[in-house]
């Protein structure tokens, strides 16, 4: 079977009839003055709480960088933030518990250590113009090595993404290949009124340099202009043709920046898997399954788009956000996704907003006018959000349309 094929099966080995949500929320753990914790303090900690509480460790190019406990994970990103991955579960409250379960852990310990956890969408430091994305070290990872050169020549803002931003991610379940690109195109429809309603920023007036006609969504542009080979919307997402097939040509083509294979990481530029596999940097005819698995899922962790397809739609257009409302968010998300009547309503309602130009142009007016931008059918962000929160209200049980309280 070629890698192609591989990355098409995977794709469609995530049917499922669940309706399950996953929830991933990174943070910034930053001291007294604002500043982010360093490598050398986060990794043995990491190994310690996981060695303590029987967690697989995971390692990389040597170091502890996250470890998995059968609830949840936890890992570094570039500059340290600390992100939680959270198994799915079909209940909001399991979640919930999940997400308490790993503070009640970590916040006494970096507490008696001087930090503390913070959610925003960007480090208020670098946000509030205090300090610049340079100042900020990288953790020793060779991937992060990588991606930082690569990115100086991709765009604007590599640095800031990488050392300065912090999200909240959700995925959702889909039940077949038509499933799947419905949902994925109502929720890219969707998805400018959620980037607003989840913006985290610390300064309200604050912007990127050299856009100070745009006060909104900072983390969201600074994605946009990373690199327009792999952000931005899903690629042919819209087109009659579109399924796993041509999701699948969209991974298989997009530049990896880096290879991370047996336990080594290598820099391959903006080779793609099929050129990787042409120059037999890797080879078609490998036959370890679980190596095979492992290079799919690498390879499909190298597009940014603000949804990927997996085994599941993760959706990626949110900023770090504390628990409530990213509970809140994942009440929405559920309310919405996997309710038939709901998909209808708004499929209806958005039926002409078919291209991703329409969609962009609504998350540009966003950027410059907030929750008060006029959007979709001349109606306002925020009227649009009221809208979405309404729909989703009637389609959750009692005890989770509290948590729409949050949002």
């Amino acid at each position: 079977m070629s890698f192609l094929q591989d990355i098409y099966e995977y794709m469609k080995s995530g049917e499922s009839e669940t309706e399950n949500l996953g929830l991933e929320i990174e943070h910034f753990v930053v001291d007294e003055t604002g500043n982010q914790i360093k490598f050398e303090e986060i990794s043995p900690l990491i190994d310690m709480v996981g060695k303590a509480t029987g967690a697989e460790i995971i390692y990389m190019d040597g170091y502890p960088v996250g470890y998995y406990n059968g609830k949840y994970s936890v890992s570094l990103e570039p500059s340290c933030q600390f992100e939680i991955s959270i198994n799915p579960y079909s209940a909001l409250s399991e979640i919930e518990n999940v997400y308490r379960e790993f503070f009640s852990v970590w916040e006494p310990l970096f507490s008696e250590r001087g930090y503390c956890i913070i959610n925003k969408g960007n480090l208020p430091l670098v946000e509030c113009g205090i300090i610049k994305p340079d100042e900020i070290p990288l953790s020793p990872k060779k991937r992060y090595k990588y991606m930082d050169a690569y990115f100086k020549s991709s765009g604007k803002y590599g640095k800031y993404m990488m050392r300065a931003s912090a999200s909240t991610q959700v995925s959702v379940d889909f039940k077949s290949e038509d499933d799947l690109i419905r949902k994925l195109r109502l929720l890219q429809k969707i998805s400018p009124i959620l980037m607003i309603m989840m913006e985290n920023k610390s300064k309200e007036e604050s912007t990127l340099p050299g856009v100070p006609e745009k006060p909104h969504l900072f983390r969201i542009q600074e994605w946009d202009d990373l690199d327009p080979a792999r952000t931005g919307f899903f690629p042919g997402s819209f087109d009659k043709d579109f399924g796993y097939q041509k999701a699948a040509d969209v991974v298989y083509h997009t530049p990896l920046i880096l290879l991370t294979d047996n336990g080594s990481t290598i820099d391959v530029g903006n080779r793609t898997v099929e050129d990787i596999l042409n120059e037999r940097i890797i080879s078609e005819e490998l036959t370890d399954e679980t190596r095979r698995k492992k290079l799919v899922e690498h390879f499909l962790s190298m597009g940014f788009f603000h949804f990927r397809i997996k085994k599941y739609i993760e959706i990626r257009v949110a900023d770090s956000v504390p628990i409530k409302k990213a509970m809140g968010y994942i009440a929405l998300l559920k309310g919405i996704v996997y309710s038939k009547s709901n998909l209808d309503i708004l499929e209806k309602e958005l039926a002409d907003i078919d291209t991703v130009e329409k969609i962009e142009e609504a998350v540009l007016k966003i950027e410059k006018y907030g929750l008060q931008a006029v959007i979709y059918h001349n109606m306002t962000a925020v009227q649009w959000a009221s809208h979405l929160v309404e729909l989703a209200g009637k389609c959750l049980s009692d005890d989770e349309k509290e948590y729409l309280s949050y949002v």
